[in-house]
């Protein structure tokens, strides 16, 4: 399958987590399917519409942006590239994920320092930049609606987005946009997740993911970390 962008991503090892939040999205990035929404009692809004954001992506929390690829690579190159890349980085063995609030949406977050983690990410980043087609003025433009920090913008100019480096905030989201109806969320979703959440929490692969015409995304492959 040709894909338009890719990314490089934690996803869950297969299990329960992974199960649960392929339903919960309904997407399974690595069977490349739609999934049935779990019941899940006391929701302010129905499943598919609290999770209409974060669909397409996967249940993941991003390493590596999705970016274009550069005219000049392949992706035969950026497979061969993350291989080489993952046998340099160890695991990386972090406190637990914790259910939360970012803004006005959920996600899963680090119970603690992830300092080991942002630092496999800016390697990956850095490490794997000649793969990275430049943003056009469109993406650009975009990405300046979230009116971003001095910080935020000089890192989007650097490597094409704003949340990296010392910007670099991992989080598996779990929902769209909620406002006031993030609480009861919240609530609703908590007894279902919270003895899914790994405690500790090991980053023990990447993933090179794909965005398929439809934009949704696809796993290409899972790389074992092993340095």
């Amino acid at each position: 399958m040709q894909f338009r962008r890719y990314g490089i991503y934690y996803t869950p090892e297969p299990g329960a987590l992974a199960d649960f939040g392929a339903q919960w999205l309904g997407w399974d990035p690595v069977a490349a399917k739609h999934c049935p929404h779990p019941e899940i009692a006391d929701l302010p809004r129905p499943v598919e519409e609290i999770t209409t954001t974060p669909r397409k992506y996967g249940l993941h929390g991003t390493i590596k942006p999705p970016f274009f690829l550069a005219d000049n690579q392949s992706p035969e190159a950026l497979q061969k590239a993350l291989a080489g890349l993952c046998v340099t980085l160890p695991p990386v063995t972090l406190p637990g994920l914790t259910l939360s609030r970012l803004g006005s949406f959920l996600a899963l977050k680090i119970d603690g320092d992830q300092t080991p983690l942002a630092a496999l990410a800016a390697r990956a980043v850095t490490e794997l930049d000649m793969f990275r087609r430049p943003p056009s003025e469109a993406e650009l433009a975009r990405r300046r609606q979230a009116n971003l920090s001095p910080a935020q913008e000089a890192l989007l100019a650097e490597w094409g987005y704003p949340y990296v480096m010392e910007e670099f905030r991992f989080h598996i989201t779990l929902t769209g946009r909620l406002g006031k109806d993030a609480e009861q969320t919240q609530a609703a979703l908590l007894p279902h997740i919270t003895a899914l959440l790994p405690q500790p929490f090991v980053v023990s692969s990447l993933t090179l993911v794909g965005e398929d015409d439809s934009q949704m995304f696809h796993e290409i492959h899972r790389y074992a970390l092993t340095g």
